[in-house]
């Protein structure tokens, strides 16, 4: 019965993969000059890295939560899923301020200043040198599990493993183009291997298997629903920490949406990802955990044994011959991902040496410098992947949360109004925080080797951070571009009108028109750029270090003195935004109450102008 299925099956992936292939601009195209890889190729140079992650994640969680690690991988995936979606969504935002690529970098630099988008920096750098690191042991540690001489030589498997990461270099010395080729093609052949062994997996199924399938899913049910709340949401975090790196490599997408033409791709690669590996990895790693297979004996090659006992020592080669190949491809990951980070970096401070490309347009410099770092890491743990494994996680959940407590933060702070083509559930963002806190509290309290150099690393990034912050910030720029209270002043004193009018007003806000005796007052986040000034009596303040009330106190403190013998207008914009869309304009409107007992000479409007109707509303309100 098995022959005949695996033959459809392998009939079926061949017609598929034909018709993909006879598609123009499958992987890239050009446009505007510059080659733009499609959703596909992102999606495959991501999942070539969460692929890899079956190959070692599930020994891993087994050691630790035992059968349970099947249900809890499978739920972890759909917790994953739900998280991709706000990575979409920050992929969006970034774009409408045109911040494009960066990833968390970007997102946590936009909403909570370069200070705190260093530390993004370190923990997701901590994730891409682990992932090189894990991910080349891991390559080496199954391609050898068949010749016993080479496993058991530590020097041959350390020559191996800087070969493997030397040579990744080289391939994206060689361009984005190429690399994202090569990938696609490692992509089919995982495809047919992959799903042949799931298929073999599902046909073998026996009692002793179904039952231990069984006890899984009836344990897991049972840790999540005994006991009390406190408790169950306990375990619940425990066990999720085990397991998630089964999905490591997720955030990659985002971190590559430089080399994508708009974020639509983005979302599009994400749903790749969830009807792929999202699938693939639950299944494959319930099938090996509920085979009869002595785990600790085969801790480092579970899934190339189970592909032994399912289909015979060839197709078991065949496997550790893909798992060789696709932990190569998350060594690449980590390369395309790094760079683009480093790159945004190295932009936003001047260091343009650093990003001086070749004639393939690939960033060598920084290939060259990763790989050293990579090989230093790899001296410093003798290519141990316990030792690796432990520290890895810490840095993935510390990116997770950064990103989803930022988005929390500008979704407080700017609501659904300006961002308007996709948002998500605010409360559902906000308990996929709780449960990425929970499990870095969880984490770095559980592997102290990975708390210990994640630590290292964002405490020594933070400080150079800082030295460069100082020196080299773009914010510099943008707060030269700001008005001061005196030229405004300077500007209404030359009008002989008795009144003086203040609009606060946004940014893209509608203006008024250009008079003597009025001024308008726009605040602007440094970080996010400079506004256009729309005319001569448009000012614009930066806000840094003080909040936006205290700054709007400041201002008409120095009117009230400045202009003592003018009759003072100060003018609001309605606020248009709900309590639940927008939080925090409950909280301006409640500073705003303050000001006529701060100010009782001055004159204080909130208003709404109306925009004007389309001619044709006109002509029927006036019949």
């Amino acid at each position: 019965m098995k022959t005949p299925i695996l033959i459809l099956l392998n009939a079926g992936l061949l017609v598929l993969f034909i018709m993909l292939f006879r598609q123009r601009n499958l992987l890239s195209f050009n446009q505007g000059g510059r080659v733009w890889l499609t959703f596909l190729a992102v999606g495959v140079i991501t999942l070539m890295d969460e692929l890899t992650s079956v190959f070692y994640v599930p020994a891993e969680a087994y050691r630790f939560i035992g059968l349970n690690a099947i249900f809890f991988i499978a739920v972890t995936s759909l917790l994953i899923r739900f998280l991709s979606t706000r990575l979409v969504e920050i992929a969006e935002i970034l774009e409408h301020h045109g911040l494009i690529g960066g990833g968390v970098y970007s997102f946590s630099y936009l909403v909570l200043g370069p200070l705190i988008s260093f530390v993004a920096v370190a923990s997701i750098m901590v994730d891409y040198i682990l992932t090189a690191c894990i991910s080349s042991v891991s390559a080496v540690l199954n391609s050898v599990s068949f010749f016993p001489v080479l496993s058991q030589s530590e020097p041959v498997r350390l020559v191996l493993v800087l070969a493997i990461l030397w040579a990744m270099a080289g391939l994206n010395i060689l361009g984005i183009k190429e690399n994202a080729r090569f990938t696609f093609m490692i992509f089919v052949l995982a495809a047919f291997v992959f799903l042949n062994l799931i298929a073999s997996g599902i046909v073998d199924l026996d009692t002793g298997s179904l039952n231990r399938f069984q006890t899984s899913m009836r344990d897991g049910f049972l840790t999540l629903s005994s006991g009390s709340l406190v408790n169950s949401f306990d375990r619940f975090i425990s066990n999720i920490a085990f397991c998630i790196l089964a999905y490591s490599g997720v955030e990659s997408v985002l971190q590559t949406a430089g080399l994508v033409k708009d974020w639509r791709e983005i979302r599009r690669s994400y749903v790749f990802l969830a009807l792929t590996v999202g699938v693939v990895t639950p299944v494959l790693a319930a099938l090996a955990l509920s085979a009869p297979i002595d785990f600790k004996a085969h801790e480092g090659d579970l899934i190339t044994h189970y592909a032994t006992l399912v289909n015979g020592v060839p197709f078991g080669i065949a496997v550790a011959s893909l798992a060789g190949f696709t932990l190569i491809m998350a060594v690449n990951t980590a390369f395309v991902a790094s760079s683009e980070l480093i790159e945004r970096i190295a932009q936003r401070y001047g260091f343009f040496w650093l990003i001086k490309t070749n004639r393939r347009n690939a960033l060598y410099r920084i290939h060259l410098i990763n790989a050293a770092l990579f090989s230093a890491i790899i001296f410093i743990t003798s290519g141990s992947q316990m030792i690796l494994a432990d520290m890895y996680a810490i840095g993935l959940v510390a990116s997770f949360c950064i990103n989803l407590g930022a988005l929390i933060i500008y979704r407080y702070l700017k609501g659904t109004k300006e961002v308007i083509a996709y948002n998500t559930s605010r409360l559902g963002t906000l308990i996929i925080w709780v449960i990425m806190i929970s499990c870095f509290i969880f984490l770095a309290i559980d592997k102290p080797y990975g708390t210990t150099l994640w630590a290292s690393v964002t405490g020594g990034v933070l400080l150079a951070g800082i030295w460069i912050a100082r020196r080299r910030s773009p914010e510099l720029r943008e707060l030269a571009k700001a008005d001061n209270e005196m030229a405004m002043i300077l500007y209404l004193s030359e009008s002989d009108d008795p009144e003086v009018h203040l609009f606060f007003r946004r940014s893209k806000a509608e203006g008024g028109p250009v008079r003597q005796n009025s001024a308008y007052l726009t605040f602007y986040s440094p970080r996010a750029g400079a506004p256009v000034k729309e005319g001569e009596n448009h000012f614009l303040f930066p806000l840094a270090r003080i909040g936006l009330f205290h700054r709007i106190v400041g201002i008409l403190r120095v009117v009230e003195y400045e202009l003592a013998d003018r009759r003072v207008f100060v003018h609001f914009g309605w606020p248009l935004s709900s309590w639940l869309d927008r939080f925090s304009i409950g909280v301006m409107v409640f500073n705003l109450m303050k000001l006529p007992r701060l100010f009782p000479h001055f004159a204080f409007d909130i208003q709404y102008n109306r925009r004007p109707l389309p001619a044709r509303k006109q002509e029927a309100e006036i019949k």
